[in-house]
């Protein structure tokens, strides 16, 4: 059973679903695409945690019966019926209780945005450089298994096909919210292409996750940027290598550059510097923000820190393992394949988890 806290926040959200109901069935409402859209996305967001109460008032109207009804009956047979009915239906009551917990944990307010990924290479040279590259590919693999769109930035590479550093965009409703647990050290074990003598190398690249930011998110004073254009480098259209294309971008304040050189656009790689260094500096407040609240970040799978090894991919083994969580998988070629949500649904149950024992602490 719920505390009365709890009981009075979902009667609360309860209300507050029928009074958007009730807004939507206006004239005037309807009219507004503005507030319309808005009511429909706040709807189709308490619409499952409404769902779920009512399940669960449900639940407990079932109980109540049926223990009333033991009370009474003599027959054998119905007893058994109530019997069985009533364990059911305490057995679901635990389930939807979890269920409704889980729905209301604070909402991460990025989780719908788009994601800005930033791949390099570290140490181990070319090797680091070509497990960087597999790393791009598994992302986009899995971008596209969700029907997400890749938009790339730049990337530099080193020739053999490897990659020493990448900038793309993912674009696709919830890619922060199931991204954001990939930020960290990856690191790999095999032996290398490069390597004559058999021995297993160890190699790491780092992946930087951060969520789109909007303008209403961060202003960013371009009088404290300064812009270079240049002469893109690499592998490009007819044009790209041959006009002064690429942009440098380059935050003074914090000394951040980006640079983009992926359109033939010089325009067009300027839109793109400036939403990288945007989610950048974004992402330098967030970081405040969380160092703020050491303690729970601390006690939360989350988002990882650039430094944090978080990741081992072990050729020799054929296996996968996640150190924040323990986990272990044997699936590294699906993994690298693009098949990430074996992962994904594993950090964001034990994330989930430990909230919970926050909010039951």
């Amino acid at each position: 059973m719920f505390d009365g806290a709890l009981s009075e926040r979902l009667e609360t959200l309860q209300m507050r679903f029928q009074e958007i109901v009730n807004e939507l069935s206006e004239p005037a409402v309807a009219a507004d695409s503005t507030r319309f859209q808005k009511l429909m996305k706040d709807q189709a967001e308490l619409q499952p945690i409404v769902d779920t109460y009512k399940a669960y008032k449900d639940c407990l109207t079932t109980i109540d019966d049926s223990q009333a009804m033991l009370e009474e009956e003599s027959d054998a047979e119905m007893r058994e019926m109530l019997k069985e009915e009533l364990s059911d239906a305490k057995h679901r009551i635990g389930d939807l209780e979890q269920q409704l917990k889980i729905a209301l944990l604070p909402k991460d307010p990025n989780d719908q945005k788009n994601v800005i990924v930033e791949l390099r290479a570290g140490a181990g040279g070319d090797e680091a450089a070509l497990f960087t590259a597999e790393i791009f590919r598994m992302f986009v693999k899995y971008a596209e298994s969700r029907r997400w769109k890749v938009e790339t930035m730049s990337i530099s590479e080193n020739g053999i096909g490897g990659f020493k550093d990448a900038t793309f965009m993912i674009n696709g409703a919830g890619a922060y919210s199931r991204l954001k647990y990939e930020s960290g050290v990856h690191r790999v074990q095999r032996v290398p292409e490069t390597e004559s003598g058999g021995r297993i190398h160890t190699s790491t690249m780092t992946v930087a996750i951060m969520p789109e930011a909007e303008e209403i998110d961060f202003q960013l004073d371009l009088n404290e940027c300064k812009f270079d254009v240049f002469r893109a480098s690499g592998n490009g259209g007819q044009c790209v290598n041959t006009t002064d294309s690429a942009v440098r971008l380059t935050h003074i304040p914090t000394g951040i550059v980006i640079s983009c050189q992926d359109e033939k656009s010089q325009l067009k790689n300027k839109d793109k510097a400036i939403k990288v260094l945007r989610s950048r500096l974004y992402e330098l407040e967030l970081e405040k923000r969380h160092d703020a609240e050491a303690e729970a970040r601390r006690s939360q799978v989350g988002t990882g820190d650039r430094s944090e090894k978080i990741r081992t991919y072990n050729f020799p083994q054929g296996r996968v393992t996640d150190h924040r969580i323990k986990y272990t998988s044997h699936r590294l070629g699906e993994i690298l394949g693009g098949d990430l949500d074996e992962i994904i649904d594993q950090l964001i149950a034990a994330d989930q988890a430990a909230k919970l024992g926050r909010l039951n602490a």
